[in-house]
């Protein structure tokens, strides 16, 4: 392949995020540029997926420059399959938020695009620097998404964001400094295996996965995200959902595979830490009463099994940790996008401000309770592989604590969902006074129940989740051919030296 278009994956959002910030055109072309570079970024990804599913490895050098000065992109089937879902689910949530109307907001078009360019450039960056960068090219719009939409308590939720995320960044950028002053280098080839020879090089690469820990919510680091994503509008926490977390889950897999050459005197750790971030975050959720704050707990929950896959550092574990990845940032796009359907429609998310939606909106209704039931990992959903695999992984390293954390979590998980089945489609519809209003009431439809007029859900909103909701179900009944992609990625990151002879040039 010509791997000097590796780049246009971060050049072609910025260009077009460029454009949108002169004076202002006509809609539709705005809604076009906001569209069209995630749109070509999907078709784009799909073919890398197909020239990388047999561990082949493409890097190319930006400006054609030496090692250690020019900024290496490299791709794999693993950054491959995460450019992949991340260009769809940022296509899809763009789409829910022209349907919502955020999209008119001033620069928002212009935010998501830089958000999703820095995504891109950390997912195929070659050195830890340059991975400080994009992810930080990641987070400065999300600070303007975050305030710009969102309920009463965004700029309070902004405020934390910032504040952690600035501090995290601090931590990031010590350990990148730490690692550069032991081994003279940040470059990915080049420190490959380096962890287990320098202990120097062990802590600030320690530091760094620490930053990541934060930016992944992991337990006991995670408050912050409880506090901010609901703050957000519906179609910004879901793109939030599918982008931020698992960019930082993906670099902590990539770097302990690369750098500490899957050392195993330190797995422990994350086998403790990801169990009980497993354990915390479903339990959080029991108590809470609004649909996105219960599945903002589910998110870090779900993070605790994603990560396990890398604790176990085993081809089996790996490979399940990875399907598990792609099939979460899918479903919980889903949920979030289904449940902001009804809050942008009735105005609150709350339950017991809602009830008998299901009998008004069946489409919506099935949307989430499929998405839901793959999350509780119930079949033929994606979910029920996912957990399969990574309960079978647990078995096979003698990890049981960690397997019986697993199959209780999963129940509460579906009890999670029952409830919020129970009280949004499922429950007695309230008394007028008790409902939330519709929250463009002038633009939704309308029908009519008994004596009293009730807001109706417009079919755009339902697209969106639907698209997700329908990928997770055939994910699930093909499992094979994710199971297989993430097998290769699995394998690559057991046996780095393709990758490493890709961003060397050797």
């Amino acid at each position: 392949m010509n791997t000097s278009l590796l780049p246009l994956f971060v050049a072609v959002p910025l260009v077009a995020a460029g454009a949108l910030i002169v004076p202002k055109g006509p809609l539709w072309v705005r809604r076009a540029l906001l569209l069209a570079p995630s749109a070509a970024a999907l078709l784009a990804a799909t073919w890398l997926l197909w020239l990388t599913r047999d561990g082949a490895v493409f890097a190319h050098n930006v400006g054609l420059w030496q090692d250690g000065i020019a900024i290496p992109f490299v791709v794999d089937v693993f950054s491959a399959l995460m450019l992949w879902t991340t260009s769809l689910l940022a296509l899809v949530c763009s789409v829910f938020a022209i349907a919502t109307g955020d999209d008119r907001q001033p620069f928002f078009a212009t935010l998501v695009l830089v958000l999703t360019a820095g995504v891109s450039g950390a997912l195929l960056t070659g050195d830890i620097f340059n991975m400080f960068v994009f992810i930080e090219v990641m987070l400065l719009p999300s600070y303007g998404l975050l305030a710009m939409l969102g309920v009463l308590g965004r700029l309070r939720g902004g405020r934390i964001y910032v504040t952690v995320n600035l501090l995290t960044s601090t931590i990031f950028l010590a350990g990148v400094a730490l690692v550069y002053a032991a081994a003279g280098t940040v470059h990915l080839g080049e420190l490959a295996g380096s962890a287990k020879e320098n202990p120097t090089v062990a802590v600030g690469m320690g530091v760094v996965i620490l930053a990541l820990s934060i930016k992944a919510a992991v337990v006991p680091v995670h408050g912050w995200l409880t506090r901010t994503y609901p703050a957000a509008s519906p179609a910004v926490t879901a793109l939030f959902s599918g982008l931020h977390t698992k960019v930082a889950i993906y670099a902590i897999y990539r770097l302990y595979a690369l750098v500490f050459d899957g050392d195993a005197k330190f797995l422990w750790i994350g086998v403790v830490a990801f169990t009980l971030t497993m354990l915390i975050g479903v339990m959080g959720a029991v108590g809470e009463n609004t649909t996105r704050s219960i599945l903002v707990f589910h998110m870090i929950s779900q993070i605790g099994y994603i990560l396990l896959g890398v604790a176990l550092f085993t081809e089996f574990g790996l490979m399940a940790g990875i399907f598990y990845l792609i099939h979460h940032m899918i479903v919980k796009a889903s949920l979030f996008l289904s449940t902001g359907a009804i809050e942008h429609t009735y105005g609150t998310g709350a339950l017991d401000r809602l009830g008998g939606i299901a009998k008004r909106e069946p489409l919506l209704a099935l949307v989430f309770m499929g998405a839901a039931l793959s999350l509780a990992g119930l079949p033929p959903f994606s979910g029920f592989v996912a957990k399969l695999t990574l309960v079978m992984a647990a078995v096979e390293d003698a990890q049981w604590t960690a397997v019986a954390v697993m199959i209780a979590v999963s129940l509460i998980t579906l009890m999670s969902m029952l409830k919020i089945w129970g009280g949004v489609f499922w429950g007695q519809e309230p008394p007028p006074d008790d409902r939330g209003a519709p929250a463009k009431a002038g633009e939704n439809g309308s029908v009519t129940t008994g004596t009293r007029t009730q807001p109706k859900i417009r079919t755009a909103l339902l697209v969106p989740g639907l698209i997700l909701t329908a990928t997770t179900l055939g994910i699930g009944l093909g499992a094979q051919v994710l199971l297989d992609l993430s097998a290769q990625a699995a394998a690559g990151l057991l046996d780095t030296s393709g990758y490493v002879e890709a961003v060397l040039g050797r």
